[in-house]
């Protein structure tokens, strides 16, 4: 269960978003949305999730997209990650994220590519993912092997750990060896059963605002289209995935539901439900133990699946 320290942690994660509403209705025509994404930015970078020690980082561009490239001192492996950040698509970036890059580099030993998709509602649905899509494209185009190349991300990043794996085996691009779907946003019809009985259990999301953030981000496209809820995607033929979702989040029965959907399509699938926890508790690694627990058991499945690809 969450401790003093992360309840108030996440309650000023919750509150700094409070501005983004009235951006997006109109209501307030005076703040400009970056104003708040810069806002948002500032308050990752230090609380939940700030930076490790012993880890670089170093602005890259990823084929047109901008994004960062995490380096450990301690460098055990040529294998990588590409970790996608969250944000319901519409804020976020990888500067706010060096607290979760900088621990899967350094409990791994390896580098960490963040990229930064183009956000909604100026760049609505597809292109936050066909970005995502182009950042993969380009690892591979420098001559990285698929089978050393690991896929990571929470919310909807998570949904697109899932997702830009459908869309490189629609190209034909070779698949990476694994993936880490962190509390995926899988389904934006949010019709699971725990968006009703975890209202009020859930400290950082509501199905109302869940269902303004999916509508922003979507633009003219359906909740159901498949680039947008992997619930609905065909995933015949991807590599193994691990879903680590908390008990108490709104998305508990969907990301449950794309744990089955991927089961029931032969794809290897690990699912994790932790008991108490919340969106993302990944992030505050320093305030709750169940946090590194997490990491260290997608830590755990990340290397396996970097072994068995490699056989």
């Amino acid at each position: 269960m969450m401790n003093q320290q992360t309840k108030k942690a996440v309650k000023e994660w919750s509150e700094s978003l409070a501005g983004l509403g009235p951006i997006l209705t109109g209501e307030d025509t005076v703040t400009p949305m970056s104003e708040v994404r810069d806002a948002y930015t500032r308050m990752l970078a230090k609380n939940p999730a700030p930076a490790p020690a012993g880890v670089g980082f170093t602005e890259v561009d990823m084929g047109g997209v901008p994004g960062t490239l995490v380096t450990p001192e301690n460098l055990k492996t040529d294998a990588i990650v590409m970790y996608i950040h969250g944000g319901a698509y519409i804020v976020g970036e990888s500067a706010g994220y060096h607290g979760i890059g900088g621990n899967y580099a350094s409990m791994l030993g390896a580098r960490v590519y963040m990229p930064d998709y183009r956000l909604a509602p100026e760049y609505p649905f597809p292109t936050p993912v066909t970005d995502t899509v182009r950042a993969y494209e380009w690892l591979i185009e420098q001559g990285f092997d698929a089978s050393k190349i690991v896929l990571a991300g929470e919310s909807a990043g998570g949904a697109m750990v899932v997702t830009v794996m459908v869309a490189a085996r629609n190209k034909g691009l070779p698949l990476p060896a694994g993936g880490v779907a962190i509390s995926p946003w899988a389904n934006l019809e949010h019709t699971g059963v725990s968006m009703t009985n975890r209202e009020g259990l859930d400290p950082l999301n509501t199905k109302a605002g869940l269902d303004f953030l999916a509508r922003t981000f979507l633009g003219d496209a359906l909740p159901n289209h498949p680039m947008a809820s992997p619930v609905f995607a065909d995933v015949t033929g991807l590599p193994p995935v691990l879903v680590q979702i908390g008990e108490n989040e709104l998305m508990l029965t969907d990301a449950m539901r794309l744990a089955t959907h991927l089961g029931d399509n032969r794809v290897r699938v690990n699912l994790e439900v932790w008991p108490g926890m919340f969106h993302a508790w990944h992030f505050f690694s320093t305030l709750q133990p169940e946090a590194v627990q997490a990491l260290e058991s997608s830590v755990a499945f990340i290397e396996k699946a970097l072994r068995d690809a490699a056989k």
